[in-house]
């Protein structure tokens, strides 16, 4: 409607009349929507040049919990490969917000809509790779600033990634969690496999493990990989998050569950911080 009535994009066609939309024509659709989410008129904001778009963005509201601002902005520096840009949004959200608040409002949406824009092809490989980097990054340095825990004072936590898992954001996200309401975390990171894990548990001897399956275990491998998880660890609780620990014909072994969201995961930690 808006490229019919205002001319607002100029796409190329196929020979067979498709429509095909570049990065420069989803950078501008993300100005448009965030100066039309404010309030204004479309037939307005679609006269504005290019660079007019821009500059009326950035001198919008500066409302923290304008949450769907914020997410267009990163996807915009994403688009254009801008680190500066992308770190400078950044920043300013966890400043305002707090970083547990940025995370989950600005954040994730924020990933959300990457992997909906990967499907569709619009985001390349170095474009996600600029952004999880900076986001671990991030996690990384908000992590290293809180203050140490000794392990015989608190509730311990195992946290990992099966072996050839390398999505690491929501494992990281989890040990900042557990870590500023007080519990200890042994963080393993990424690769791990599986069968060190007995030695971990025998000299850490944790409360906990947390695994989180984003790709892997391949789906016809989970449930003998929970059982031997269980196997390993027969004394303390598991969690299980991610993908491939939803399918719903998985059986848990008993003191093992699986958490369907993050903010399920936020509650177990403040749960389990007052026991």
């Amino acid at each position: 409607m808006w490229e019919q009535r205002y001319n607002i994009l100029r796409p190329e066609r196929t020979a067979t009349n498709i429509r095909t939309y570049c990065d420069a024509d989803l950078r501008r659709l993300l100005n448009v929507a965030t100066l039309c989410s404010r309030g204004q008129r479309i037939s307005h904001v679609a006269r504005l040049s290019e660079g007019e778009l821009a500059q009326a963005v950035l001198a919008g509201s500066d409302d923290p919990h304008d949450y769907a601002r914020q997410v267009n902005a990163l996807l915009a520096a994403m688009l254009e490969m801008n680190e500066h840009q992308l770190t400078k949004v950044l920043t300013a959200t966890i400043r305002q917000l707090g970083f547990e608040t940025a995370i989950m409002y600005v954040v994730y949406p924020f990933l959300q809509r990457i992997g909906l824009l990967w499907q569709a092809g619009s985001v390349n490989p170095a474009q996600e790779h600029l952004v999880t980097n900076l986001l671990r990054q991030k996690m990384l340095v908000a992590t290293d600033s809180l203050p140490l825990v000794a392990p015989a004072t608190t509730r311990r936590w195992v946290l990992y990634l099966p072996e050839g898992e390398l999505h690491e954001l929501a494992l990281l996200f989890m040990n900042h969690a557990l870590r500023s309401r007080g519990h200890h975390v042994l963080y393993l990171g990424q690769n791990m496999p599986l069968d060190d894990l007995k030695v971990v548990y025998s000299t850490y001897q944790p409360h906990a493990v947390c695994c989180v399956m984003t790709a892997l275990p391949e789906r016809d491998h989970v449930q003998a990989y929970i059982n031997e998880l269980a196997r390993l660890c027969p004394e303390c609780e598991l969690f299980l998050y991610g993908g491939q620990a939803q399918h719903q014909e998985l059986e848990m072994p008993p003191r093992a569950s699986r958490i369907r969201l993050m903010t399920d995961f936020l509650a177990l930690a403040d749960e389990r911080r007052l026991k």
